[in-house]
């Protein structure tokens, strides 16, 4: 098992520099960075997040203006509305954003700064990358680890016992309501829960601003655990309501696969009660993919598809710096949180490899070769 783990460890490398480099090839290739930006400020056009749903406008009109405005200084320049600028401004921009150096040297200069966690500095808000992430890591996780719970919690039992009465009213009335959950998109939901349970048209029981009240720190531990799970329940709420029926099927359909099998029917012939058979000896193996996935499972909620809700919900999470860093470009955010939680990502796939071997000890990948 050493050696696999070396083996993993060392794969971890090609796997991680692969994906940034692609990364980085096409955030480069894309139009509107932080260079393009600044010109376009100092032009006086917006070329945020509305400009570029709007096609190139900003840039279109930059271009015109530039090219009716006074003697220009300079007649081509790569960037878009650069004209009439002076080219020495340029470079000073280019040399504020590190793009006074060509591409394959940003990017060695960036791995090298990575390699020792140093993400740099924002630039936009002028903070510490590792800063900025420390202060949203609370929201995320406390989103992404209590709907992962929750979502364990009932979709086991559920599958468990869909597999058991499969066939049933029960099992078809179930399969109904959570494939229903699931068509209907998180943010759908949450707005839903807003209308209802925020004060939009019904009831106003639960804030709709924040993970805890102005006054937290003034109350007893007792009063914080209540008001945060107070301020906690509509979001993670609109997040699980889609993420029970992929776990509940795979639960259901890995208990189905093992109840059918011989040591099953020899359990039962011995005697044994239907509870025994179900949780002593199918439960184990039937386990073993849920389980295992659990890193990957949390790792999964924990990052993607939580933008909108933190919006809803007024939540300063890591979704919503992630798509402030990409409409921004600011690049030493968007590289910098795309290394460390893919090298997180990679870390906990490994780690649920090795997850199997602790709930099935038969599994060896030594000598699969793997």
């Amino acid at each position: 098992m050493a050696s696999y783990i070396i083996r993993r460890l060392l794969l971890i490398i090609p796997t991680l520099v692969g994906i940034m480099v692609l990364n980085f090839v096409i955030v480069q290739a894309a139009p509107g960075g932080p260079v393009e930006q600044m010109i376009a400020k100092l032009q006086g056009h917006d070329f945020g997040a509305t400009a570029r749903i709007g096609g190139t406008a900003a840039g279109d009109s930059a271009k015109s203006d530039s090219g009716t405005s006074s003697t220009s200084t300079t007649s081509t320049s790569k960037y878009r509305g650069a004209q009439g600028l002076d080219p020495e401004l340029i470079a000073e921009i280019e040399k504020l954003y590190g793009f006074d150096k060509p591409a394959h040297e940003r990017f060695l200069q960036m791995m090298g700064q990575y390699l020792v966690f140093d993400f740099g500095t924002s630039f936009y808000s002028d903070r510490k990358v590792v800063d900025l992430v420390l202060d949203k890591m609370p929201v995320s996780i406390s989103l992404g680890l209590w709907t992962t719970i929750i979502v364990y919690l009932v979709s086991i039992p559920l599958g468990i016992r869909k597999a058991v009465e499969d066939g049933s009213s029960f099992d078809i009335a179930t399969s109904t309501a959570i494939i229903v959950g699931y068509a209907i998109p998180n943010f759908m939901f949450a707005v839903l829960l807003v209308i209802l349970f925020s004060g939009g048209s019904f009831w106003d029981i639960f804030p709709l601003r924040g993970l805890t009240s102005e006054n937290f720190d003034q109350m007893t531990w007792l009063q914080q655990i209540a008001d945060y799970l107070w301020h906690i329940t509509l979001p993670v709420l609109a997040l699980v309501i889609g993420g029970f029926a992929s776990l509940t099927m795979l639960t259901k359909n890995s208990f189905l696969e093992e109840i059918n099998k011989q040591y099953v029917l020899t359990a039962r012939a011995k005697g044994l009660t239907e509870r025994r058979v179900l949780y002593s000896h199918v439960f184990r193996n039937a386990m073993l993919i849920v389980v295992a996935g659990f890193p990957a499972a949390f790792i999964s909620i924990l990052f993607t598809g939580s933008v909108l809700i933190e919006v809803i919900f007024s939540l300063d999470g890591l979704g919503l710096l992630g798509f402030e860093a990409a409409i921004n470009r600011d690049y030493p955010v968007m590289f910098g949180t795309l290394y460390f939680f893919t090298l997180l990502g990679l870390i906990l796939n490994l780690i649920g490899d090795l997850m199997y071997v602790m709930i099935d000890p038969r599994i060896d990948f030594e000598k699969r070769g793997v």
